[in-house]
């Protein structure tokens, strides 16, 4: 980090500030940020893809799992045992400022509609669509 205006030093103007946090607007920012959370959630023994670094899962047997997907400050956590979700979304809560937003209505410009009698989930473009025509 360049020093700042005013407090350079004579004869010292070209040398930097180091960094031992980083700070909140700069380029390495989200960098590290990501760097935190990918350690807190493998340590709860979430496995990352290697096709995609931002989407975690567990598995937990007789067919359980969650899944929880990143997207810049959004996530996504998905699982067939409502209770394994709530549970890791207070172990989130208590390790990151984060808010809950609920089911998911929406993610990435998709709508989410779930008919739940019939156990099914799809994903549908249609606003977007209409947008972009």
């Amino acid at each position: 980090m360049l020093q700042l205006e005013g407090f350079a030093k004579k004869g010292k103007e070209n040398l930097v500030c180091r960094l031992t946090k980083s700070l909140y607007g700069l380029k390495q920012a989200p960098r590290c940020w990501y760097k935190g959370f990918d350690s807190f959630i493998i340590s709860l023994g979430y496995y990352r893809l290697s096709s995609d670094h931002c989407t975690y899962y567990k598995r937990f047997g007789n067919g359980d799992f969650i899944i929880l997907l990143l997207y810049m400050d959004d996530m996504l956590v998905a699982g067939p045992n409502k209770d394994r979700v709530q549970e890791l979304k207070a172990q989130l809560a208590r390790e990151f400022d984060m808010k809950d937003l609920g089911p998911a209505n929406k993610i990435l410009g998709m709508q989410i509609y779930r008919d739940r009698k019939d156990r099914k989930i799809w994903l549908s473009q249609k606003n977007y669509l209409r947008k972009i025509l």
